[in-house]
């Protein structure tokens, strides 16, 4: 009975790595794409710190849904694993991807932050991040994370699976096992970036309600508006696609897999769908700011039939 259970799991969540994945992929290519051509394409963006954040995200976030979620539809949906054929790749796929998540959470709350202090009370604190330093910190974190992510080119390694029988992609050192579970996945993309992006929004919605009562000029007040409520709404759907992945995380980590008192392999199974809509992660912004700003909508007719027609 159990294997007929696990046997119908597997097919479910093969099934929804492929037909919810792949529209998750295209749709989020093609909404980063488009973030790119606005911010590249219009004056009052590429001089803005904050939009520079958010234009280096789409970057990485386009390749980490290139390297990570295409690679895990063609090896969760299509059963075809080029990670555990080739050293190469298994070690390129966890480095690239590692870098990428990190770099995109590294802008996200660099571009919560940048709103807080451009919707400061102060001048000073206003003045403080200018796309000058904005790019050092993209550079600074950049390289940080690319020295971050050397250890897994050396302990991703093929090693002989005790449960598929034959060579996987995996982890060969225990300790760099627990701190990749812990503290890569668990902290660095999960409680850190949510804390960091809550905590800075929520300063930066106060600031932007005291808007209204500075001497601010149009063109800044409404810029800085549309970012923030733009910047503010990805982060509360944020906290609902990364949280249930990091508890279903922690859950498979801590609990004992011989107990008898819970379903291991129905928290697996929820682990696979937390997996999958994390990814919205990746894939969204575009979408959320067309939802969110009308300006943006605006913005976005402008570039496609006045600039590029």
């Amino acid at each position: 009975m159990s294997t007929s259970v696990n046997w119908t799991r597997k097919a479910a969540t093969d099934e929804i790595t492929i037909y919810l994945g792949i529209p998750i992929l295209v749709i989020g290519v093609l909404g980063r794409i488009l973030n790119i051509i606005i911010f590249m394409s219009l004056k009052t963006f590429r001089q803005n710190s904050c939009a520079f954040f958010l234009t280096i995200m789409s970057f990485v976030n386009i390749g980490q849904l290139l390297l990570s979620l295409f690679s895990r539809i063609v090896i969760i949906g299509f059963n075809v694993d080029w990670t555990d054929s080739s050293l190469t790749f298994c070690k390129f796929r966890y480095y690239c991807l590692q870098v990428c998540a990190l770099t995109s959470y590294t802008c996200m709350c660099l571009a919560t932050i940048d709103q807080f202090l451009a919707t400061s009370l102060h001048v000073y604190w206003q003045q403080f991040i200018n796309i000058k330093k904005a790019y050092g910190l993209c550079v600074f974190f950049f390289i940080i994370w690319l020295l971050h992510g050397i250890p897994s080119l050396i302990w991703y390694n093929l090693g002989l699976s005790s449960i598929k029988g034959k060579l996987t992609c995996t982890i060969t050192n225990p300790v760099f096992n627990v701190y990749i579970a812990y503290g890569y996945l668990l902290i660095l993309t999960g409680v850190l970036p949510i804390c960091i992006t809550v905590l800075f929004g929520f300063l930066a919605y106060w600031n932007v309600r005291q808007i209204p009562y500075r001497t601010v000029p149009l063109v800044r007040r409404e810029l800085d508006k549309q970012l923030t409520s733009m910047v503010l709404v990805q982060i509360v759907f944020n906290c609902f696609i990364i949280l249930p992945y990091i508890i279903c995380l922690f859950l498979v980590d801590i609990l004992d897999p011989n107990s008898e008192s819970i379903n291991i392999s129905d928290l697996n199974f929820a682990q696979d769908i937390s997996i999958i809509l994390y990814y919205l992660y990746f894939a969204s912004s575009f979408y959320i700011y067309i939802c969110v700003s009308k300006r943006f909508r605006q913005q976005l007719m402008y570039v496609l039939i006045d600039i590029y027609h």
